[in-house]
Formats: C-alpha cells, structure tokens, sequence
C-alpha cells in the first residue's frame, strides 16, 4: 500500500521531468529522448555534455527570421550631419537625379570682357566732373543736369534727387568727399549687383525720372531731337547720339517709349550679348 501511495504521488513530478527533457532534447537536436531510452549510451553521453550541474546551457541553434517577419530598417533621420546620408543614393539613375537637383551651378553674370566693357563705359559716363572716379557730387551734378533739361517740378525733381540719393547710399555707403569709386571698384560692385536677386531687380529703377526729363514735350515718348538732349546732359555728342537711337529704334518709328527705354536701359547691365541693341544705350562703348 505504501508503494502505491508513492507510486501516485510520483507520477505527476515524473510528467513534469518526461515533459521538460523532451523540451530539452528538441532544442540540443537529441531524438527520441526519454525515460525509457535514457540509458542508452550515446545520447545519456549528449545529455550529460550539455546537462551537467553548474553549467548555464547556451543554444548553439541559429535563430533565422522569415522575410515576413524581418526587423524593420531603422528610420532615416534626415536632420544628421553623417556623410553617409549620401550613400543612400546607390543606383547611377538615384545619383544623377540627386546631381542634377542639388549640384547644378547657376549661370554667373558678368564675367565676359564685353560686358566689362560696358561697365568701364558707364563709369565714364557716371563721371560728370571727369576727374576718374564717380562720387556723389557726380551723382548730384547728373541729377541737376536732367532736371533742368526736363524742366522738372520741384516735386519730381526731389523724388529724383532721393532716387540717386538712395542708390548711392545703397551700393556705395555713406556720403563724403572721401567716398571715391574707381573703375575697378565699379566693375566689382555692379558685378555684384547683377549677381544678387534682389539688387539685380533695382539696378535701373532711376531710368524713369531720366526719361521724364528727357521727354521735354511731354509726349510720352522720345524723339530724335530729345534724345541728342540726352546724350549732351551725359557728356557725349549729339553724333553719337544719332548712331545709339538708329541702333535702339528697333522698328524704326523715330520714336522711343517709356517701357523700351527702361528694358534698354536695364539690359545693358545684365546682357551679355554683343549684338544686342542695348549696348549703344549709353553711347559707344570704350575700346578697353
């Protein structure tokens, strides 16, 4: 009777000891493992090798992930300032998308010697006293000169005088007898200006109050007659001024309007081209 009560009592912990070896011996690769072949030699000497006491059993299986269940990528950061954010780019077509997005140059104006030219021409022009810098007593005289050509109202010849005023100060900085630019100094400053978005849009914005002085009648365009007016007020000859208007006046209607006077005028600081008609607008250009 007490074998029996022992007996039952044993059963259940040798159900827990049959069900953690075959566990066991799944994950060591030993078959058919248990209680009733436990004594064979071979597979007690597996189960000792990686059983015995004192020991931590490691796995020595390869755990392998199916393509579905694969550890996601790990996200990209944009914000790092790792140089292998390059290197996402692997395929030649990802790469040329890549340079030609973020590497293409941009075009940069003014490096020809034929708009150099024509800045070396307006500098001269600018020089009203002719003493082989532009200051702002230059300016002033300009603005006198066009004034009484034009036979401005006080109110048009102020806005003048603070247009020529504010491009002064703008490109060229405070007001003294002392604040002198040379030809060189010219080049590089208006090299600048047809180089910055912003100031590109302001080079010409005097050309109007020029060419409401120079359209004396009132018209709404300029003739012939008026634009020799113009010429003189620069310092040049009224030949020169017959070949420029013959050059300008593109269809050849003996007449100049507001918009063809300011696009002239605005495309001689930023066109390149030596056949456009531009470049007589402020009379020959010098030979060097």
């Amino acid at each position: 009777m007490s074998f029996a009560l022992l007996r039952s009592q044993s059963r259940p912990a040798l159900a827990v000891i049959e069900r953690q070896a075959r566990a066991l011996c799944s994950t060591l690769a030993i078959t058919d493992f248990s209680p009733k072949t436990a004594g064979k030699t071979t597979e007690k000497k597996a189960y000792l090798q990686h059983c015995q006491p004192g020991k931590s059993f490691v796995s020595t299986s390869v755990r392998k992930y199916s393509k579905k269940t694969a550890a996601p990528e790990r996200a990209y950061n944009s914000d790092s300032d790792s140089d292998s954010d390059d290197e996402r780019d692997t395929t030649p077509r990802q790469r040329q998308r890549k340079e030609r997005v973020f590497h293409t140059p941009e075009r940069n104006m003014g490096n020809s010697e034929f708009w150099r030219r024509k800045m070396r021409t307006l500098h001269g022009v600018l020089d009203v006293n002719k003493d082989g810098v532009i200051s702002y007593d230059d300016f002033m005289l300009l603005t006198e000169k066009f004034a009484s050509l034009g036979h401005l109202d006080v109110k048009a010849k102020n806005e003048f005088r603070d247009i020529m005023r504010t491009t002064w100060e703008s490109q060229w900085g405070e007001i003294t007898p002392y604040n002198l630019v040379t030809v060189e100094q010219y080049l590089t400053e208006m090299h600048h200006v047809v180089n910055d978005k912003d100031l590109k849009k302001k080079v010409h914005r005097f050309l109007p109050y020029l060419y409401r002085a120079v359209d004396k009648d009132r018209s709404g365009s300029i003739s012939l007659n008026e634009f020799k007016l113009f010429f003189r007020c620069l310092g040049l000859t009224e030949e020169n001024a017959a070949v420029s208007f013959a050059v300008i006046d593109k269809n050849g209607d003996g007449q100049i309007t507001l918009d063809e006077f300011v696009k002239l005028g605005k495309d001689f600081f930023v066109s390149e081209k030596e056949a456009h008609v531009s470049r007589m607008f402020w009379g020959p250009l010098v030979d060097h």
